[in-house]
């Protein structure tokens, strides 16, 4: 029976296989091309930590249940992802060959332990050494010692010992490679007009013999693997353990995690990847990849750039938005008008000195906002400690469960508190997903609040490389419906429903936005069966909730216009029954599209959202999320226009199929690279 919907993860590997296509594309710089392949490796390494460990834990769950997540078997998706995966790896091969070829031309090579001429052997000797041996613990391998120390998202060296004449009498060994203390590169002495890159593994694997100097070993044979482990954890029911702790405890055995993926050179002595085998206690049911002698390709994102420069196409900088490029405080313009920010074009330096402001404004009482994932010196954070200390009432509210960063963000907590800053930790069950600022401001004749609604993290460091919006606001309407927010955080324990209500400005998950979603859909629906225009535009990252893709497929019988942006998961099917086929692209290009905006026609009322939520059960069911309503009609112009200017993409966007075939949308129309054309569009609003 042909599917009726796309297997999420599935429809993510075809999302990677776009981050690859751009490794692929020899227009594309060429560090950004070693960068893109990086970042597929780490893609790689999430799914198989997070979403293929989920597959092979539903294996143990009744089949029903396990088909109403997962829209299929889940071995039938397994057997599917093993069968892409081999294809993707070949073709990631095959990329790095090219790019390789292309190195060479601009004299840039990465040389192995065996191909270093005299003078990079003495470097090599020097260099480890002064920098590298202090961070090196061989580890001897006994058949009657647990491995349970080989952890996740790090790379080894597999090493087999033999003396001479003594074949039959092998030790083996393992180092970690401290490629996150050290990084993973040195530049080599190279002769004129070349440069010589050695990995920091081949540093090791050279001074093997001076390593086990002392046990008399002459012959060494030493490989790269890595594993991958299970990285979800399931938060215990202990009731006297706070949240805090609940997670400190399960980030300390996300490490003893059950291995998914064992990575590994295909010439590696083969006695010890069946030793390596028998102490992971990894089976023939887990990924065993046998690959190339590079692993752990994710560090490439951190390639040195020894590249000559290549003409961009655009300038690289981010510009000042033209309503606050002024000498006027940040919350005097948003009195008297809203602001659409939209990054990384305009500066996120923007939204750190609204907070700065506040910061050190008398007349600020306090600032309550949501945080997700800070930057690791966070100037967000700064201006929060410092805003406190200059007796403002800081509240935030930190999400401890955002995944990978829970260590980070207990930090964050522990100096937040220190400070004095009241530091909210969400509701049991919800993570708090929200972008959020409300600052209250209180003079003798009166008080105002003001603030933003994001679509992506306050962090600066990813606002240069993710699109997203951020509304900066006073409206009245808006401002209440946050505080709704705040005060059903402070009373976690309080009826959600009746907490979180319908706002005015807001739609709110896990409470009204799916209904709400559902009701403005119904509404094109009824438009377009009474023969009027019918018109729906979603960007977003992810779609996979199957009640909301019944109901995309609902309008599209009706004969709704229905134009879709997605980044990365795409479930949804077109169906034969359809009276207007859905149009879907996504576009991989420099910056990471990460933004959410719903547009509905809605009779000529054009309702637009700004949204942190994606159309995943888990964003609109599990999560506190918030849509902002779009008020102002420029910015909902500019919205809209920036959306036409993706919906023309011919460059970067690629055709989301049944397929999966990831076909870059071509036409006879004038080029369109849509980052390119949206900064231009941005830009030409400054004059």
């Amino acid at each position: 029976m042909a599917r009726k919907y796309i297997p999420r993860d599935i429809s993510w590997l075809s999302f990677n296989g776009r981050v690859l296509q751009e490794a692929a594309d020899s227009t594309v710089p060429l560090i950004s091309r070693i960068k893109f392949l990086g970042i597929f490796s780490n893609n790689l390494d999430e799914f198989f930590r997070v979403r293929v460990a989920g597959l092979k834990r539903a294996l143990l769950v009744d089949e029903k249940s396990a088909k109403q997540i997962f829209f299929e078997k889940p071995q039938l998706i397994l057997e599917e992802l093993n069968h892409r995966l081999i294809k993707q790896q070949k073709k990631f091969d095959k990329v790095w060959d090219d790019v390789q070829i292309e190195m060479a031309k601009q004299g840039v090579f990465i040389k192995s332990s065996e191909d270093l001429n005299e003078d990079q052997q003495n470097f090599v000797k020097d260099y480890y050494l002064k920098q590298v041996e202090s961070s090196v613990i061989p580890l001897l391998l006994d058949a009657n010692r647990p491995m349970n120390y080989v952890r996740d998202k790090s790379l080894y060296l597999g090493i087999v010992m033999g003396k001479k004449n003594q074949s039959e009498d092998l030790k083996y060994a393992i180092i970690e490679i401290p490629a996150p203390l050290l990084g993973r590169f040195a530049i080599l002495p190279s002769p004129k007009k070349e440069i010589h890159v050695i990995l920091l593994e081949d540093i090791i694997k050279y001074n093997l013999p001076y390593i086990f100097s002392f046990f008399g070993f002459y012959e060494f044979h030493a490989h790269a693997f890595k594993i991958t482990r299970d990285a979800e954890f399931d938060l215990d029911n202990d009731i006297n353990t706070n949240l805090a702790e609940k997670i400190a405890k399960a980030i300390k055995t996300r490490s003893k995690g059950k291995p998914t993926r064992f990575v590994f050179d295909e010439n590696m002595h083969p006695q010890l990847v069946e030793f390596l085998f028998k102490k992971l206690d990894i089976t023939k049911k887990d990924s065993i990849i046998p690959g190339r002698k590079i692993h752990n390709f994710k560090d490439f994102m951190d390639f040195p750039n020894v590249f000559k420069r290549q003409k961009l196409p655009i300038e690289r900088t981010s510009f000042h938005h033209p309503d606050l490029n002024n000498k006027l405080p940040i919350a005097n313009t948003i009195a008297k008008k809203d602001v659409l920010l939209a990054f990384p074009y305009h500066d996120f330096d923007h939204v750190i000195d609204m907070l700065r402001e506040a910061a050190i404004d008398p007349d600020v009482t306090s600032i309550k906002i949501t945080a997700y994932r800070l930057a690791p010196n966070s100037k967000i954070g700064n201006a929060l400690v410092n805003a406190q200390r200059n007796g403002k009432h800081v509240t935030v509210m930190l999400e401890l469960r955002a995944r990978f960063d829970e260590q980070h963000n207990l930090l964050w907590k522990e100096r937040f508190e220190n400070d004095g800053i009241e530091v909210l930790v969400g509701i049991p069950n919800r993570k708090v997903h929200a972008k959020l600022c409300v600052i209250e401001k209180r003079t003798k004749e009166s008080s105002f609040k003001y603030g933003f609604v994001s679509t992506g993290n306050m962090n600066e460091k990813t606002a240069k490389l993710y699109t997203d919006f951020c509304l900066m606001t006073s409206h009245e309407d808006i401002m209440a419906d946050m505080e709704q927010v705040f005060d059903t955080l402070r009373n976690p324990q309080a009826n959600l429903n009746e907490n979180l209500a319908l706002g005015k400005g807001i739609l709110f998950a896990p409470t009204h936005m799916r209904s709400q979603i559902i009701a403005h859909i119904d509404k094109e629906i009824s438009e377009a069966k009474a023969n009027r225009k019918a018109h729906i535009i979603i960007k977003i990252n992810a779609l996979s909730d199957k009640q909301l893709i019944k109901k995309l497929y609902e309008a599209a019988e009706a004969g709704v216009t229905i134009q879709m942006i997605v980044r990365g998961i795409y479930c949804a099917k077109n169906q034969k029954t359809f009276a207007k086929q859905l149009e879907a692209i996504s576009i991989v290009d420099e910056y990471l599209e990460h933004a959410r905006v719903l547009y509905f026609y809605q009779g000529g009322k054009e309702m637009m959202y700004l949204s942190s939520a994606d159309w995943m059960t888990r964003n609109l069911d599990y999560r506190i999320e918030a849509a902002v309503r779009v008020i102002n009609k420029n910015i909902k112009k500019q919205l809209l226009d920036m959306l036409h200017i993706q919906l023309r993409d011919n460059i970067k966007a690629r055709r989301l199929n049944n397929l999966l075939s990831n076909k870059y949308v071509r036409s006879e129309d004038a080029a369109c690279q849509s980052q390119i054309e949206t900064y231009h569009y941005l830009k030409n609003q400054q004059r």
